[in-house]
């Protein structure tokens, strides 16, 4: 592949929200970008040709993110910092927006292993297969953080909203069935 360059920046639409959804801090998500791009022309030659260039791009991202997190703990408590100083702040556009907003505030109370698995799949299209390979983790496991993702906001929907970000597991066959 020398002398080919990738086309990078037609994939820096994806990498932004992806990278939005990691960081939750617009800059913080173009830092991560600008990364990416620094770290996949330094390992150009490791991309496989016939390989898919977006899945390689955010697997790049996805790494650089979990070795930032990984040498300084103090990102992580930004941003939990940045998500309980933010209100639930809605403009006067009326009820959509006001539900838009809940909605929002609802995702990114998701557990962060369940909010990057959902933006994948449901924002960015990706495949379970792919989203697996991005993430580091078997596409089982994507599938059930996933459906996890989904039953927690589809709770919020019919007003059950305290189970967001925790684990929604039943006892069955208790005294109270």
């Amino acid at each position: 592949m020398p002398g080919d360059p990738l086309d990078i920046v037609s994939q820096i639409g994806a990498l932004r929200r992806y990278a939005r959804v990691l960081t939750r801090d617009m800059d913080a998500a173009d830092d991560l970008v600008q990364a990416t791009f620094v770290r996949a022309q330094e390992r150009r030659r490791t991309f496989r040709e016939g390989a898919n260039l977006r899945v390689w791009l955010m697997k790049i991202l996805h790494n650089l993110f979990i070795d930032d997190l990984r040498s300084a703990r103090a990102a992580e408590a930004r941003d939990q910092a940045w998500a309980e100083t933010r209100p639930a702040f809605v403009e006067s556009a009326g009820e959509m927006a006001a539900r838009l907003s809940q909605l929002r505030a609802a995702f990114l109370a998701l557990g962060a292993d369940q909010r990057e698995a959902l933006h994948l799949v449901a924002v960015e299209g990706v495949g379970i297969v792919e989203a697996a390979e991005i993430l580091g983790v078997p596409a089982g496991t994507v599938m059930s953080r996933v459906g996890r993702a989904r039953a927690a906001l589809r709770a919020f929907e019919e007003g059950k909203s305290d189970n967001i970000g925790r684990s929604s597991l039943r006892i069955i066959g208790g005294r109270d069935e």
